[in-house]
């Protein structure tokens, strides 16, 4: 059985996410020692053997949906969301403008196209506002994507929010940047395991495992629980367009 956490994985917080995966397989009464490092994520999330992961919205809807089975969402309490729901925030230089309208075609960086967060909830705000992107340049991770913009290689990056706030909490790159926006809500990143395990008992075991954790570990990682959004909410959401071609 393989079961991994890789989607806000950081030094700072591998210890707490240790002790969640501990609490969690003490509660199911099975499962391996320790978490799986994730290196390729499709192959990880379409493993027959996964017992639990977590991925992303988009790819759960656009590859994923019918062939796992969703578990549930972790709810990080975050501001302007209902539980288990989360957003992009709009990060540029610290010393840029204040106000998105004043970018009128940024320079965008993107951690990778299939990225609810970096690329599908921007792409669907611009284009809702009638705003467009100048050049969009991939960047492979959230961190990147925030390093390139305080580097001045890109005028502006969509951040998943909750990876923001671990970052403005342990990077110092997040000095040399600050919020000017956010996109709409959309359903935060769900738990998933391979089709045909017992998605319900494997859920209730992660509330169990989140509610066991010390109140440190907690705020840690930010949890306050687990949120059952249905996967027709997921599939509900609009389709990512291309990237421009470069």
């Amino acid at each position: 059985m393989i079961a991994a956490l890789p989607m806000y994985a950081r030094p700072e917080t591998a210890g707490a996410t240790a002790r969640l995966w501990t609490a969690i397989r003490d509660a199911l009464g099975e499962g391996p020692e320790r978490l799986t490092e994730a290196g390729d994520l499709r192959a990880l999330w379409e493993a027959p053997d996964l017992l639990l992961a977590q991925t992303c919205g988009l790819p759960y809807r656009a590859r994923l949906a019918d062939r796992v089975a969703l578990v549930g969402t972790p709810d990080f309490g975050l501001p302007g969301c209902a539980p288990g729901w989360y957003r992009s925030v709009y990060v540029t230089r610290a010393d840029g403008p204040d106000d998105l309208d004043a970018l009128p075609a940024p320079r965008l960086a993107v951690n990778e196209a299939l990225s609810q967060s970096g690329w599908a909830a921007p792409a669907a705000h611009f284009a809702a506002t009638g705003r467009s992107f100048g050049a969009v340049t991939i960047t492979g991770a959230h961190a990147a994507s925030a390093a390139a913009v305080a580097e001045g290689a890109a005028d502006l990056a969509a951040l998943d929010a909750q990876t923001w706030r671990l970052i403005a909490r342990h990077d110092p790159v997040a000095q040399g940047l600050k919020v000017i926006g956010a996109t709409p809500p959309s359903p935060g990143l769900p738990l998933i395991t391979a089709r045909g395990d017992d998605a319900a008992r494997i859920a209730r075991a992660v509330a169990a495992g989140i509610a066991a954790l010390s109140p440190d570990d907690r705020a840690a990682l930010d949890l306050r629980g687990l949120v059952a959004i249905p996967s027709a909410v997921y599939l509900a959401q609009p389709a990512a367009p291309p990237l421009p071609a470069a």
